[in-house]
């Protein structure tokens, strides 16, 4: 058990201890993690326009006699 800990441990941490420095780390996840953040920030955007129009539309609602 403390072979297999010895052997996945420094893969989890991202270090190679054959050298001692960090091992190359696949950024590929990295791309997602920016498609998320514009999408959230998308969502928001219109979540803001969608309120104002409602917001505008309330009011003139409001005006009509």
């Amino acid at each position: 058990m403390n072979r297999l800990l010895e052997l996945l441990l420094p893969l989890y941490l991202g270090v190679d201890t054959r050298w001692g420095a960090p091992s190359e780390r696949d950024e590929r996840g990295s791309v997602t993690t920016e498609h998320v953040l514009w999408a959230v920030a998308v969502i928001a955007i219109v979540g803001i326009v969608v309120a104002a129009l409602k917001a505008y539309v309330t009011s003139q609602a409001g005006n009509i006699k």
